[in-house]
């Protein structure tokens, strides 16, 4: 496998040519769209794998740290720069970011990942205010910084180390995480070495302070000020509305954003060759991928928007069908279960009920504890796991529900049992006719049913 880097998810005109030309020279049978907004491509050779690292490079793709101890791709909102109730456009700090973090790459042996993220709302869909670095926009135009936060085993939410930083001083703090993280740091347990166990050792308070002192190094040695030209979309739209779930109506007048969500994240490999061919007409047009294993095609106007539409007519046609499942077991080596079988298996369940959209919510599955599909903030989430049975251990999934990231809002799902895998699909379509039954969506459901829902839920995990 190799995984392309594309900071904040943005792929221009030229790179997905390359990802075309590329998936029909090497015959690429499977492209995956990542949580961290990454594009994935599998079952390469060895030699296929050192070619595109080579011709990736060439248009301005970079695959080294996609993988390994290194600062990993540096993610920001897929609508960041277009969304109508955003604070301020995040993306250009986001390439700042991460062009300043590839210098680290060869210079710097970090303990373990680092993975950095913006948002530009209290959506929070890159978890700003839970990774390893986040910056959270604010609605008087400045950041404020998280850190030390992550999901997985021992999950952490980020400790605020800074408030009202301006734009133009974010590689002060990226220096000063990576200084930290360095100094303080597990280098001898790979268990241990993410950034949010320094708050165990350190406590969080004794992080907060261990994190300033280096930050005050780096403002008194460094000269990291930024000056960014912010991008102005002077595109205008053709004077027509367009009415779809799937169209976004952009801040920028007349100009629409489509949503297009392949079940489990992986669209045909085709898709990428169709996708060009349309949008290499159209005036600045960009691709974003999206944390939720989707893509936003921005910009358009309405009738481009129309097009967009018809060739991504497989998208998801609801909420659940937008779940999140990561690669799974069949291809992740550290997977325990597969968890693009269990989302398919599911969604082809639930489509025979034809249920009502938001009867049942995105769900959120991971094949191991390492919360790639982000589970422990999922309102209905599913861990990859074994259960003992009279006949021996199954296939199991163990049970989240209430995770939430949005900032201010902020929790970790709890657990609430385990699953045999072949049972899910039908516990979610039993859950689904309760629901509709009452007329109303999962999320109401829930807070008015808490005994009914966990009933259900019993009779499965028992």
């Amino acid at each position: 496998m190799l995984r392309l880097r594309m900071t904040g998810g943005e792929i221009n005109k030229e790179k997905l040519r390359f990802i075309a030309d590329s998936i029909e020279k090497y015959d690429i049978s499977l492209a995956h769209i990542t949580t961290c907004e990454t594009l994935q491509l599998h079952n390469l050779s060895a030699e296929q794998v050192c070619s595109l690292i080579e011709e990736a490079f060439d248009h301005e793709i970079i695959t080294m740290g996609g993988g390994g101890d290194f600062p990993r791709n540096v993610m920001c909102p897929p609508l960041s720069g277009v969304q109508k109730d955003e604070y301020f456009d995040v993306m250009p700090y986001a390439k700042e970011a991460a062009d300043y973090l590839l210098g680290f790459i060869n210079t710097v042996k970090l303990p373990r990942k680092l993975k950095v993220c913006f948002s530009n709302s209290k959506e929070n869909v890159t978890h700003a205010t839970f990774r390893d670095l986040g910056f959270a926009a604010k609605e008087n135009g400045t950041f404020d910084v998280y850190s030390a936060g992550g999901l997985g085993r021992s999950p952490r939410m980020g400790a605020l180390v800074a408030s009202d930083i301006q734009p133009s001083k974010i590689l002060y703090y990226i220096k000063a995480m990576i200084e930290t993280f360095t100094t303080y740091g597990n280098y001898d347990n790979r268990a241990a070495a993410r950034t949010r166990f320094m708050q165990e050792t350190l406590g969080t308070e004794g992080y907060i302070k261990a994190y300033q002192e280096k930050l005050s190094k780096v403002l008194a040695e460094e000269n990291l000020d930024l000056k960014i030209e912010l991008p102005e979309i002077t595109k205008a739209g053709d004077g027509n509305t367009l009415n779809s779930p799937r169209a976004i109506l952009q801040k920028q007048p007349g100009l629409y954003a489509v949503s297009y969500h392949p079940v489990g994240g992986s669209p045909k490999p085709e898709f990428f060759r169709k996708l060009y061919d349309v949008i290499l007409p159209m005036e600045d047009v960009l691709v974003r991928l999206s944390p939720d294993e989707g893509m936003y095609i921005i910009n358009l106007t309405s009738s481009e928007a129309e097009k967009i539409l018809a060739i991504t007519s497989d998208s998801a046609n609801n909420t659940f069908e937008s779940s999140v499942a990561c690669i799974g077991a069949s291809i992740c080596q550290v997977g325990a279960r597969d968890s693009q079988s269990l989302l398919h298996a599911c969604v082809e369940r639930v489509r025979k009920e034809n249920f009502p959209d938001k009867t049942l919510p995105k769900i959120h599955i991971s094949g191991c504890p390492s919360s790639c599909s982000a589970h422990q903030i999922a309102p209905l989430g599913f861990r990859g796991g074994v259960r003992q049975t009279p006949d021996g251990p199954k296939p199991a999934f163990a049970v989240f529900e209430q995770g939430c990231e949005t900032q201010g809002e902020e929790s970790f799902a709890e657990d609430l049992g385990v699953m045999l895998e072949s049972e899910i699909p039908e516990f979610l379509a039993e859950l689904g006719k309760e629901i509709a039954s009452h007329h109303q969506t999962y999320e109401q459901f829930t807070a008015e049913h808490r005994d009914k829902f966990m009933k259900i839920v019993q009779k499965y995990t028992a």
